[in-house]
């Protein structure tokens, strides 16, 4: 793939949903203990679909997940599995929903142990890894560092969580900083490190 230059990461193409999530969100980094879990989950019910399906479903999620507040979907039982795979809005995936449910009792534990936010940002000392990737060719699935973490977060308890959603997940949080050095985003979002 072509280098960019002084132009958008060439993944978002020109889909108005894509290109403003790029050009908004993308990359941005996430201190925020709930919403680094939300933005997993969504990344969790993305496996095996494209991305523009769950950017385009989000809202119809945040309603059917209760604002994505893991402390009340944690008290979930089978009514409620039952209630989201009646809801067309959404990804209707029994064991998504029901991973959904163990990563929320997941986070609420590591909560307990010093926060969630604190378990992501330890793995990068609380900095963001600045990455300089030129073209798209360059940008990894899944790293030894994701596949670390995802390792530990099974360990804790979390589902839907390999190496290359750990790693996509990191990307959209901006924990990890992958916007192509010839986006106009890369600069933008290094400076919004902590």
């Amino acid at each position: 793939m072509a280098e960019l230059a002084g132009a958008r990461c060439d993944w978002c193409g020109t889909a108005p949903d894509y290109v403003a999530y790029h050009d908004t969100e993308w990359g941005v980094p996430e201190y925020d203990s709930r919403a680094l879990w939300e933005k997993l989950i969504l990344d969790g019910f993305q496996a095996g679909l494209a991305w523009i399906t769950i950017l385009r479903k989000r809202d119809a999620f945040r309603a059917a997940f209760e604002g994505f507040d893991p402390n009340v979907i944690a008290t979930w039982g089978e009514r409620d599995v039952e209630r989201r795979l009646r809801d067309a809005g959404i990804v209707r995936h029994r064991g998504k929903i029901e991973a959904a449910i163990g990563n929320a009792k997941a986070w609420q534990a590591m909560e307990a142990r010093g926060g969630f936010d604190a378990f992501v940002w330890d793995y990068f000392d609380g900095t963001p890894l600045q990455n300089r990737f030129r073209s798209m060719d360059e940008v990894p699935p899944k790293t030894p560092l994701s596949e670390r973490m995802s390792k530990d977060m099974k360990k804790a308890g979390f589902r839907f969580c390999g190496p290359t959603i750990v790693y996509a997940w990191l990307e959209a949080t901006g924990v990890v900083n992958d916007h192509l050095v010839g986006c106009f985003r890369h600069g933008e979002v290094a400076a919004l490190a902590r």
